[in-house]
């Protein structure tokens, strides 16, 4: 027990002994794998505070909540944007999900879900598969539920069917002829 008190006596008197505290907290892992799960899910997710201004284009490869200002484009394309109730941006969006509380004036495109929240506002066109406007909500656009790759692909082999035909033809009736 004298060894303990020594211990103490070193932490109280001198302000730079704290670290060996420290040691104390590491042992217990317990202690260690809540921060390091925090952490990660810190990093997973970026915040934009409400006094900040962002102008020009905002890319990333990460989930984020706005709560200050964007006036230009935002892409987040593998990720999910949430306009926080402060957030009030002027661009054209491009995420998987799209969540607004606050208010987006511009296009907003997702891949996935576009969700305008119980006091949210969109000014613009949404294109996504799923769209959920909740009541008390405020939408003036237009909306295209497009699927993921469907669309896409039927123009496409609509468009291929007819070049070839041609193509075929014209080499047929000369070969007649």
């Amino acid at each position: 027990m004298w060894k303990r008190d020594e211990a103490v006596k070193p932490a109280g008197g001198h302000g730079n002994e704290p670290k060996p505290a420290a040691p104390i907290q590491q042992p217990g892992a317990s202690a260690v794998q809540p921060n390091d799960i925090r952490r990660q899910i810190e990093r997973d997710m970026v915040n934009i505070g409400k006094s900040v201004v962002i102008k020009g284009e905002l890319n990333g490869s990460e989930d984020l909540t706005v709560e200050g200002h964007v006036d230009g484009k935002i892409e987040l394309k593998d990720h999910v944007l949430t306009i926080g109730p402060n957030g009030r941006i002027k661009a054209q969006v491009f995420a998987k999900a799209v969540i607004v509380l606050g208010e987006v004036t511009g296009n907003v495109t997702a891949s996935e879900k576009v969700d305008i929240r119980d006091g949210g506002s969109v000014d613009g066109d949404i294109i996504s598969p799923r769209v959920a406007i909740a009541e008390g909500a405020h939408f003036r656009g237009s909306v295209d539920m497009q699927r993921k790759a469907t669309p896409a692909a039927q123009p496409q082999a609509t468009q291929a069917q007819p070049q070839p035909q041609p193509k075929t033809t014209v080499p047929a009736s000369a070969a007649a002829h």
